[in-house]
């Protein structure tokens, strides 16, 4: 049995996910709750947010993030590739950084408009 705390609503459900029961979920108070606290022992995933650096820009760094959830065992190699970036500005909202990051299918995406000094 893992115990949770549901991060779906500000609610904060405590839930509890029977592994050896097909996953049944219960303490939720919805059913986001029962597809989230099943999915998290199953499979967990996460979105990563980061900065990367900016030559040129007028700020020295462009926050990022992925466009979906990753695995999240994937996420350390992900932010060591996010970490090997340098961009040139200028950069726009949404530009796609780095593509199918960790063969996820999933992209790292920029956040925020940084223009050139």
């Amino acid at each position: 049995m893992t115990e949770l705390i549901c991060i779906c609503c500000p609610s904060g459900c405590h839930l509890s996910v029977d592994e050896d029961n097909d996953y049944k979920v219960t303490g939720n108070g919805c059913e986001r709750g029962a597809e989230y606290g099943k999915s998290e022992v199953k499979s967990p995933v996460r979105v990563l947010t980061s900065t990367i650096e900016v030559k040129g820009g007028e700020i020295g760094r462009c926050p990022v993030k992925t466009n979906g959830a990753i695995p999240k065992g994937k996420i350390f190699d992900a932010q060591k590739k996010v970490q090997e970036v340098c961009l040139n500005a200028p950069i726009n909202l949404g530009d796609v950084i780095i593509e199918n990051i960790c063969d996820t299918g999933i992209n790292v995406i920029a956040t925020k408009t940084v223009g050139e000094k």
